[in-house]
This record gives C-alpha cells, sequence and structure tokens, in this order.
C-alpha cells in the first residue's frame, strides 16, 4: 500500500478509537444530572423531634435525618428542604413565621420532584384529636369512648369542608410553578393500631372505645389526601399496609411513631428517625426511584 495511503488508514483508525475510548467513558448528561429536588410539608415531612436537628430554620423543627434527606441521599438528588413543623395548607402560599418564606418558593419551572406530606395541622385536626381524646381517656380512666361521643363527626366534617379544598388548592399551586415536575403526596403511617392495646394507655392514654375513634379518623384524613393527590396529578404514597403494627404503641425499634407518653423522641406522637426512613422507602418505591 502506497505511503499516504497507508497514513490515510492509520490517521482514521486512530480517530474511530479515540471516538470509542470517548464514548465509553462519557456518560450521557441526562444520567449525571442530578434530580433538582424540593421537600415541602408539615412536621410529619420536617422529621421534628429527630435527630440531628438543622440549625438553618430553628423555628421549623427540621431534622437533617428526615425523610427528604434520606431521599436526596439514596437519589443523589439536589434537595431544597423547607419542611416546617405546625404547616398548613395555606403555607404553601403564604410565609408560615416571619423570615420563613412561602413553602411553593422553593419550587420552579426547574424543579424535577416535590414531596410532601400536608393537611393534619389543618383545623387542628391532629393537636385537637389527640388532646381531646387523651384528656378524655385520662378523666375516664381508659374506659368507654369519651372523645367520640363528645366530637362524634365534627372532625371528619371539618376535613371535608375545609382541609379538602385547601390541599387541592395547594396541590395546584405546586403543579403550576412546576408543570413538569413528579409530586408525591405522603399519607400519615398510622399514629394508633386499628384496636386498643390495653398495654399502651399509659404511653397512648386514648380511652378503649376511642382508639379505632382515632384510627378512623386518621383513615378519613388519607382518603381525602388520596383524593387531592390524585385529582392533581400527583403520586399518593400509601402506608395504610406499609406502617400497620408500627403504630406509637409498639416497642421502640418497631414504632414508627413515638408515643404521647415516655417516648425517646422531644417531640411526641410523631415519626421516630426510623418512621422517618421507612417513608423515604415507601416513596423510593413508590416513584420507581428505588
Amino acid at each position: 500500500m502506497p505511503v499516504p495511503a497507508l497514513r490515510r488508514v492509520l490517521t482514521a483508525a486512530s480517530a474511530a478509537v479515540g471516538a470509542l475510548v470517548l464514548g465509553l467513558g462519557t456518560t450521557p448528561a441526562q444520567a449525571t444530572t442530578p434530580l433538582n429536588y424540593a421537600a415541602l410539608g408539615d412536621s410529619y415531612s420536617a422529621g421534628s423531634g429527630v435527630l440531628p436537628a438543622d440549625l438553618t430554620s430553628p423555628l421549623c423543627l427540621r431534622s437533617t435525618a428526615n425523610y427528604p434527606h434520606v431521599l436526596a441521599a439514596r437519589t443523589s438528588a439536589r434537595l431544597t428542604d423547607v419542611t416546617c413543623g405546625a404547616a398548613q395548607t395555606k403555607d404553601v402560599t403564604e410565609a408560615q413565621y416571619p423570615g420563613v418564606a412561602p413553602q411553593a418558593d422553593a419550587v420552579t419551572a426547574g424543579t424535577d420532584l416535590v414531596t410532601l406530606t400536608l393537611g393534619g395541622n389543618d383545623n387542628g385536626t391532629f393537636i385537637n384529636a389527640i388532646t381531646a381524646c387523651g384528656t378524655a381517656g385520662i378523666l375516664s380512666g381508659g374506659k368507654g369512648s369519651p372523645c367520640k361521643d363528645r366530637y362524634g363527626t365534627s372532625f371528619d366534617d371539618e376535613i371535608d369542608a375545609r382541609t379538602y379544598p385547601a390541599l387541592k388548592s395547594a396541590l395546584r399551586s405546586v403543579r403550576a410553578k412546576a408543570p413538569q415536575a413528579r409530586v408525591a403526596v405522603l399519607g400519615y403511617p398510622w399514629i394508633t393500631p386499628a384496636t386498643a392495646d390495653p398495654s399502651c394507655f399509659l404511653r397512648l392514654p386514648v380511652a378503649t372505645g376511642d382508639v379505632p375513634y382515632l384510627h378512623a379518623l386518621q383513615a378519613h384524613l388519607n382518603a381525602v389526601v388520596r383524593r387531592a393527590a390524585e385529582e392533581t396529578g400527583a403520586t399518593y404514597v400509601d402506608f395504610s399496609e406499609a406502617s400497620a403494627g408500627h403504630d406509637a404503641c409498639q416497642a421502640a425499634g418497631t414504632r414508627w411513631i413515638e408515643p404521647l407518653l415516655f417516648g425517646q423522641n422531644v417531640v411526641p406522637v410523631h415519626p421516630n428517625a426510623l418512621g422517618e426512613r421507612r417513608m423515604a422507602e415507601q416513596t423510593l418505591d413508590a416513584l420507581g426511584l428505588g
């Protein structure tokens, strides 16, 4: 073969090998670009009471071991965490405290993923129900259903009349800011067992007949959260099966939720570190990111 022709062949071969090496050593941009992840929501999202605490926003009682941080670590996502204890649905579009911006401000057109647990603080549903039923349980010595007898459907009625439309409006606000983002709305893991556990009364002083009453109230709230999520194109993350047997009446190491009394977190009736991890794992599975 003439020398010029041989040079052309060698040059072409060298270029081809170089291109192959570059191709093998380069990962497509979409595979290396981390998700832009905005975490919104209340104390169940914030991991309030779980150590270590996030000191960047002390009013929000946010943990660096909350489920958004676990999820971000598992996916290498770029996390913007604006979760905040005591948040209500209105705090998605309004400032919750001075210096604490509306949570939706963390969501932009470039956001890929949004998660939130929200709705339990609207109308004071959780705190009012737990406080009322706990007080009634102590006064009744754990007998009967004094809380149900007094409050009846009032908590459920407020969930339907006020929480549902407010949550749906908040989710629409998030969707408007990030039309292409995947939005995951997490339900609340079980606080109480489905039926009374007499051995739990000292930790969760709710009367025997009010344990299923609170359980049904939480099931109703979760059903409304699911409905609002599905009607706004979000993914609902269901804990009704996964958290069964991990309620606040279970032993440490099994329970996901700490009891009202003699628990291990400074914030009672909230997820512990195990609960936050399990919430993250269930969300990863629901989104196909696990």
